[in-house]
Order: structure tokens, then C-alpha cells, then sequence
């Protein structure tokens, strides 16, 4: 595992970004779907408490079972900053993740890996760090548009970056459903992100391993503070609502 590094400001975090993305593994398939474990990620924040909770889920990826489960809480010690949201989020997904009696296998993160500004969101920085096959996996589009996806389960479009480069794929999980936006993190070709993710949406529009892991991590929020309501990465405060991307 790579050693972790807090940065002091925007301009470290941006120079660790520059320095890890470099590290990034893309040439690798990544694990088969559907056999071993999988694990998703998820984090809620309670920003008048500058508190933050990390939730993991691992699951039997045939099953989709779930084998073990954990929660851990920190301190959010980097401002709120669009880009570079990993760096409020990273410590303690590390701790919940090193916290697992249960090899992880592949991680889900609700976020981005190289559909980012920088190319380096949340998965790829969480792959780094960890040395394990990452993808993201997002309920709403950040930077890169994409056309909408045919109608059925499976049907795709390419997110893509100026230059024309593909960057992550708009999938479509369930017939007719708003798609999710799938991007390679680290030691997984994107063919294979949208693969995975598939086969862990078999009834829902979110992996099971996100919902999971969402569903949790909110529990986990709420204990740790009282009853006070979970907010999402984004939010300015402590009442649930809808989210800014996670990246």
C-alpha cells in the first residue's frame, strides 16, 4: 500500500494528484464478474460536526450476499473543494477498508476514477493508495457529457473529453431506467467496469454493492451523531438531500 499523504492546501492536494494519477495501472483486465468478492464504498458527512463515516460492504459477487460489513469514523480535515473531494475522504475509507477481516477484491466506489477534471477521482486515487482493482461507479454525470444511452439494460454511450478520448461509459442497469456513469479507477479495463457493473444491478438502477454500502454508511452517520440527518459528499449541511458528485 502507498503511504498516505495529507496536503496542506489546493496546491499540495493538486501536486499529490499530479504524482499518484502518474501511478495509475490501465493496461491490466481486472478480476472476471460474477466470481470472488466485491466490495463497495461509501461515505456521508456531517459537516457542522466536520465529521465523516466510511462504510464497507464486501459481497459474494454471485450471490450477491453480503460476507462482511464495516463502518469507521473520522475527522474531515480538507476543505470542501470541487476535484478534489478525495482528499476529505480517503482516510477513512482506508480505515474501514484495513478494518476488513475479508480480502476486498474489487471495490465500487459512488463516484469517479478517470472521468474526472484531473483524470484521478476517488477510485483511481482510492486504487493507488491500496494497490486493488477499483471502479467508480456514479449516479450523475461531473464534467464529461455523454449521449443518452439506448433504452435497454446494457446499452452504452461514451463519456468523452475534448481531445475525443473515452474516459467512461454512461450505462444503462435496468430497461428504460436513467443510466449510471462507469469509469476505470485502477487495474480494471473499462469494458470489463461496465461488466461488473451490470452484474452487480441485477434488480436496481445502483449496484447492490452501492446500495448497500449507501444504506449503511447513513445508519452509521446517524448513530455516530445523535439521530442528526446524513448528508451526502456536497451537501453544506446536515440534512439529507441530493448530492454533488463524488470524485
Amino acid at each position: 500500500m502507498t503511504s498516505l499523504r495529507t496536503p496542506s492546501d489546493e496546491i499540495e492536494a493538486r501536486a499529490v494528484q499530479d504524482e499518484l494519477r502518474a501511478r495509475v495501472v490501465l493496461d491490466e483486465l481486472g478480476p472476471p464478474p460474477g466470481s470472488g468478492l466485491v466490495t463497495g464504498v461509501d461515505v456521508a458527512y456531517d459537516d457542522e460536526r466536520d465529521i465523516v463515516v466510511a462504510a464497507a460492504v464486501v459481497l459474494d459477487a454471485r450471490s450477491l450476499e453480503v460476507v462482511e460489513e464495516g463502518t469507521a469514523t473520522g475527522r474531515v480535515d480538507f476543505p470542501y473543494v470541487p476535484g478534489l473531494l478525495a482528499f476529505r475522504e480517503v482516510p477513512t475509507v482506508l480505515a474501514v477498508l484495513e478494518s476488513l477481516e475479508s480480502a476486498p477484491g474489487l471495490v465500487v466506489c459512488d463516484g469517479y476514477g478517470r472521468a474526472h477534471p484531473r483524470r484521478f477521482g476517488l477510485a483511481s486515487h482510492l486504487g493507488v493508495l491500496t494497490g486493488l482493482p477499483v471502479i467508480g461507479v456514479a449516479k450523475n454525470p461531473f464534467t464529461f457529457a455523454a449521449a443518452a444511452p439506448g433504452p435497454l439494460r446494457g446499452d452504452s454511450s461514451p463519456l468523452l473529453a475534448d481531445d475525443g478520448e473515452e474516459l467512461g461509459r454512461a450505462l444503462r442497469t435496468q430497461d428504460g431506467v436513467k443510466p449510471v456513469y462507469v469509469s476505470v479507477g485502477h487495474r480494471v479495463s473499462l469494458d470489463n467496469a461496465c461488466a461488473h457493473t451490470l452484474a452487480l444491478a441485477r434488480d436496481f438502477r445502483l449496484p447492490e454493492s452501492t446500495r448497500r454500502a449507501d444504506a449503511l454508511c447513513r445508519r452509521a452517520l446517524r448513530e455516530a451523531t445523535d439521530g442528526t440527518s446524513a448528508s451526502r459528499p456536497g451537501d453544506r449541511g446536515t440534512q439529507a438531500k441530493p448530492s454533488s458528485p463524488t470524485v
